[in-house]
């Protein structure tokens, strides 16, 4: 379930002021997205106001704005002028929205899951760059475009930087550039003065109010610094209820048989709701709290949401990433910022428009900025670059693509780049093939891919041409989603018909029923008495030891555990007896990456020989037919730090730990400390104890070796006849390498040597 934050008055209070601000810079993006269109700016409020209030009441995500979108204003102007009626057109959103409500009902909100995230991040950033771009003339009061128009191409024929081309030609206004540079200043310090920061009045309120005093101060001054109307936001302004209510169109509902209206609505509903829905998932990234929103319920919004705003005379809207980012950057908890901008929206659209046309544009213009450097900071770029050019060039490509068009074909362009980046790797790479060292056998395993197509197939025959007569392959599907019948067709016949002429055993194993490849596993990755009887001791030790490469390079043999406990209730046939200590971080099985069966593990203590243990590993030896001894030490021992501090104190166990058993097994160890050595710990450094305990180590696994051999007659002759083998070995509990030697001879780099 998405993570909630719990309704308090804080966090209500933190919803209030965010709606506040998204208000405020809410406000003129519907209008100027609106004249973008080519509606009238009353449309574009009222689906601000459906935006905020309906959609946000419905909305299961928490943070995520809804209202007129920049992404639609082609798409609208389209329409508008195919339809030639804006009434027609109103029809068209309604039909929309019923369009939507049905792509919710069916569930399609799930496309939002295959969006690459570099192509999310891309967008993020392309959104931040082109604010900075479309917002930096109107900071130095350069209005000529309206607020919310966002594609590279403009109306007026010129382009994102052509405009900012004009600003060298003096085409800006003194005093809304005061105004403008100030209030981003402000914006940047309130951001880094701690106390500015923590405390509950937004910045970006504070940012308005002195806009709208200076802009008073300056219209009082006069001359170049007084801020004209067109510098200023423009509310339609009623002078009466009767004007006010004129400023709502209703649909026409008469053309409900005009093919056009049904081609129209069902192109914005689609157009709209991609735009929701990589919008939303833009929206979930950047919320702090990481909470994900519905898709589908989402469409459902965004569809009652088109109903509503087509009836009253709104233009279509979605979720939008750049009011959304506003929200969150001023701490909104929960949807109930949305639904309170809404409110605040119809109420002063309603009673207070006179107000509303106070505010310069060019400090809503700076809001907007600071939100934008945000979006695109140099951390997040560094980052795209650090993960690769699979994920950074698809990224800085939907930033360009959608900075020189827009953000649908944007996003377009850069979900085809990412698709062509997994399909070029899934065609250089399709199968992963690795050599695997099993007890019995020699296997070249390939691991097919999530989606194996018919593209993959030339790769696939390559690398079974490769195998070698006599070899043994096994094909696993355990990862595989989808195998195309071409695919299947081809491990068949090499399976059924080349396998067989050229020696080469085949087992296939993961395949799902409907593509008729039971499992098969003809290879043997467990011990049995075959292999028991035809290994010999050196064979059994270099088998031990390949085991161990793989436990420290992390490269552990994948096994069947199913065929593993059945072949073991069968029987056990043990390569190998390992005396151990009881150490968690030294299990046999595991560092020596064996299998269920495959040895006997006698643990105890400090690997220390008893009567008992002699009694274990001659059965493991002389009865079940094990071929090697292993008495295995480990670095860093419990057991014989123990013993040698006990030596140093000389004290018994049983009054230091408690323990009355202990004692017998510290009396072995210490059969192997040298005890003039151990005057010479006194004083001396952690480092060199943990030396002198190591060499300890290795003086015990000789002592236990040669116990074995001293007090049991079957071992020995066993060693004697060449039957078994028996050897030392320590285990280095830092680095997981394990070294081997005899009772004669000490082990090579062991550390601390």
């Amino acid at each position: 379930m998405p993570n909630t934050v719990p309704y308090n008055l804080k966090s209500v209070a933190d919803d209030l002021i965010a709606g506040v601000v998204v208000f405020l810079v809410a406000m003129p993006l519907c209008l100027g997205i609106a004249l973008a269109s080519g509606a009238t700016p009353f449309a574009g409020i009222i689906a601000g106001i459906v935006g905020g209030i309906a959609v946000g009441l419905i909305s299961g995500s928490h943070t995520s704005v809804s209202g007129p979108a920049a992404g639609l204003t082609a798409i609208v102007a389209v329409q508008l002028n195919s339809l030639q009626d804006f009434r027609i057109f109103l029809f068209a959103v309604i039909v929309a929205g019923v369009v939507q409500i049905g792509l919710g009902i069916l569930k399609a909100g799930l496309l939002s899951s295959f969006f690459p995230s570099s192509v999310i991040k891309g967008l993020l950033a392309a959104i931040g760059i082109i604010l900075i771009l479309k917002q930096l003339p109107h900071v130095l009061g350069h209005d000529s475009d309206p607020e919310g128009e966002m594609a590279f191409e403009q109306p007026d024929h010129q382009n994102t930087f052509s405009e900012l081309l004009t600003l060298f030609q003096g085409e800006v206004q003194h005093g809304a550039l005061v105004i403008g540079l100030l209030s981003i200043g402000l914006l940047v310090a309130w951001d880094r003065i701690k106390f500015l920061k923590n405390s509950i009045v937004p910045s970006p309120l504070i940012v308005v109010m002195l806009g709208v005093l200076l802009q008073w101060l300056f219209k009082q001054w006069g001359g170049p610094w007084a801020i004209e109307a067109t510098h200023l936001v423009q509310v339609p302004v009623a002078n009466s209820l009767g004007q006010f209510i004129g400023f709502f169109q209703s649909p026409d509902l008469s053309q409900w048989s005009n093919p056009e209206v049904y081609r129209a609505g069902f192109l914005i509903a689609i157009v709209a709701s991609l735009e929701t829905l990589i919008n939303l998932e833009a929206v979930d990234r950047l919320d702090p709290n990481q909470r994900q929103s519905p898709p589908n319920r989402e469409l459902w919004a965004q569809g009652i949401g088109n109903i509503l705003s087509g009836m009253f005379g709104g233009i279509p809207i979605t979720s939008v990433v750049v009011r959304s980012s506003v929200n969150i950057n001023a701490g909104a908890q929960s949807r109930i910022s949305a639904v309170f901008h809404g409110l605040l929206l119809l109420v002063f659209v309603l009673w207070l428009p006179k107000v509303l046309n106070w505010i310069p544009i060019s400090c809503l213009a700076a809001i907007l900025i600071v939100t934008g450097f945000k979006l695109a900071g140099p951390k997040l770029f560094r980052q795209m670059w650090k993960e690769g050019r699979y994920q950074f060039i698809p990224f800085i490509l939907t930033l360009l693509a959608i900075v020189f068009s827009d953000l649908i074909y944007g996003v377009l362009i850069g979900m085809a780049i990412s698709i062509a980046f997994i399909l070029n790797s899934n065609l250089r790479r399709p199968i992963r093939t690795s050599i695997e060292k099993h007890i019995g056998d020699e296997v070249i395993r390939i691991d097919l891919a999530n989606q194996v197509s018919f593209l993959n197939r030339a790769a696939l025959e390559s690398v079974l041409r490769g195998v070698k007569r006599g070899q043994h392959l096994l094909l696993d599907a355990s990862s595989s989603d989808y195998i195309d019948p071409d695919i299947l067709s081809l491990i068949r016949d090499f399976k059924r018909e080349t396998a067989p002429v050229l020696g080469i055993r085949v087992s296939v194993k993961g395949f799902r029923g409907k593509y008729q490849l039971a499992d098969e596993v003809n290879y043997v990755d467990y011990s049995t008495k075959e292999l028991q009887n035809i290994l010999s001791s050196s064979q059994v030790l270099q088998l031990l030891k390949e085991g161990n490469e793989r436990f420290q390079k992390g490269k552990r043999l994948p096994r069947d555990l199913e065929r593993q406990i059945d072949a073991s209730g069968k029987g056990q046939h043990p390569l190998a007896v390992v005396l151990s200590c009881i150490d968690s971080r030294s299990p046999a099985e595991i560092i020596f990456d064996l299998g269920l069966g495959d040895i006997f593990s006698v643990r105890i203590a400090g690997n220390v020989v008893s009567p008992k243990i002699i009694g274990s590993i001659e059965y493991g030896v002389a009865v079940a037919g094990a071929k090697l001894i292993v008495v295995l030490g480990h670095t860093q021992c419990g057991a014989i730090n123990a013993s040698v501090n006990l030596a140093c104190t000389n004290k018994k166990a049983a009054e230091t730990t408690g323990c009355q058993h202990l004692d017998s097994i510290v009396a072995d160890v210490q059969k192997s400390i040298d005890y003039a050595d151990v005057r010479t710990l006194e004083g001396a450094s952690p480092l060199a104890i943990s030396q002198f305990v190591d060499k300890v180590a290795i003086a015990n696994v000789r002592h236990s070796v040669m116990e074995l051999t001293n007090h049991s007659e079957t071992i020995r002759n066993l060693v004697h006849e060449g039957r078994i083998a028996l050897i030392g070995a320590i285990y280095d509990v830092s680095s997981g390498k394990i070294e081997f030697f005899d009772s004669e001879r000490s082990p090579n780099d062991l550390p601390g040597e």
